[in-house]
């Protein structure tokens, strides 16, 4: 019986503080929506959210219930603030600000590491390393270079999984031809028999899986909480100084049903089922499911609230206005993309139905022509829609889904 972990305060201070990069990014999107802004916030978002992970698993391991390690934190907090800050100017005068900040967050992350893994803690620090040094780099290019580094810094993030895989089935098989003739190979921490010696194979996979469940859905579901109530923001951001008419307070409610439909979908039929697959699985393959459901599934998702929220940004103040084609994209892309996440999220940890929000993914897309050809009030009654209707199909006809069974 796993010893319950839940998420500290100083954790979900760490979060608030984390959050405020997808306020930035927001910004940095809603001033610049071109494929050219949006690959400066995907490649930002990407990197910034490699290191979240990072120190989620990290408290996850090593809880801040000590002086030196929350104080460590709290540099981090501090650290990560500084990246924020530097986001709107992250790919000019602000880009080595930026990768100072990056880079301190990357070693005091390593530090913290080391009282969990010890020496093993380099398989993944130095790479994690060399993508901060990559991101530095990048602030004293302008163009093309800069883009390149960047890119080469999520390259090598895609790299730290396989090489920690790796270098755990290279420990394993050393181990294993290390039992010798005269001994049995052990299968698996602390077993043996009479025959010789057991070999207990703790490989950094296996250290890294060791992880409380209950903790690990808690902390992320309480980000994309947080993630969400920056979307709120976002709608106060956009009316401004503008006088609370009628419109601009229907406009306001339906980008807030929007939002909470998306978030009934996560928190009402997904985060307990999730909490029960993690529970069931193996504690040593819980790694590999984390990095697919709670990195690789939730990136769209964050960033799909932050698109949205950009979107909302730039059509609450014009809502009887036709869109023009960036905002328009906004709305239904954020939705969109959220909506892919999530569909990915569901199909790692096996549950489902996935139907009824593929429909909603692609009649979302369709509100596009709508923005554009009448009015944003009337893409965002679309957008309601939608998602109402995905929701309210899946209550009809698949009421009694459960999470799926297993460790996989």
């Amino acid at each position: 019986m796993e010893t319950p972990h839940r998420v500290s305060t100083l954790e979900l201070f760490f979060d608030l503080v984390f959050v405020f990069t997808i306020t930035q990014l927001t910004v940095l999107l809603a001033d610049d929506l071109s494929l050219r802004g949006a690959g400066q916030v995907l490649l930002i978002f990407t990197v910034l959210f490699w290191m979240y992970g990072g120190y989620a698993h990290l408290t996850n391991q090593v809880p801040p219930d000590r002086t030196v390690r929350r104080l460590l934190l709290i540099l981090a907090m501090g650290a990560f603030l500084v990246c924020a800050l530097a986001v709107p100017t992250a790919f000019g005068a602000g880009g080595v600000a930026f990768g100072l900040g990056y880079v301190c967050v990357v070693l005091v992350h390593s530090a913290l590491y080391t009282q969990a893994h010890g020496s093993g803690v380099l398989w993944f620090a130095l790479p994690n390393t060399l993508c901060a040094l990559s991101v530095l780099a990048a602030g004293f290019f302008d163009g093309p270079p800069a883009w390149g580094l960047w890119i080469l810094a999520l390259l090598i993030q895609f790299a730290v999984p396989q090489l920690v895989q790796r270098v755990a089935a290279s420990g394993a098989a050393s181990a294993g031809a290390q039992t010798g003739a005269g001994a049995e190979p052990a299968s698996g921490p602390g077993s043996g028999s009479g025959a010789g010696p057991a070999v207990a194979v703790t490989t950094v996979s296996d250290q890294l899986g060791g992880m409380s469940a209950e903790h690990l859905v808690e902390r992320h579901g309480l980000l994309l909480i947080i993630v969400f109530g920056e979307s709120v923001i976002a709608i106060g951001i956009g009316t401004g100084s503008l006088p609370l008419s009628v419109g601009i307070a229907g406009g306001a409610f339906l980008a807030l049903a929007v939002a909470s439909a998306l978030w009934w979908m996560y928190f009402v039929r997904d985060e307990g089922r999730a909490e029960e697959v993690f529970a069931q699985t193996a504690p040593e393959k819980r790694f590999k499911l984390a990095m697919l459901a709670y990195y690789y599934a939730f990136l769209p998702m964050l960033l799909g609230i932050a698109a949205f929220a950009a979107g909302v940004k730039k059509t609450i103040g014009h809502l009887g206005e036709h869109l023009h084609t960036g905002p328009a994209l906004a709305l239904a892309g954020g939705v969109a993309v959220y909506l892919a996440g999530d569909l990915a999220f569901r199909a790692v940890l096996g549950i489902g139905p996935a139907r009824f929000r593929a429909a909603a993914l692609v009649l979302a897309l369709a509100t596009v022509p709508v923005g554009t050809g009448t009015a944003g009030l009337w893409q965002l009654v679309a957008l309601v829609v939608v998602l109402l209707g995905a929701l309210g199909a899946e209550l009809r006809w698949t009421p009694g889904c459960t999470a799926a069974t297993g460790s996989g």
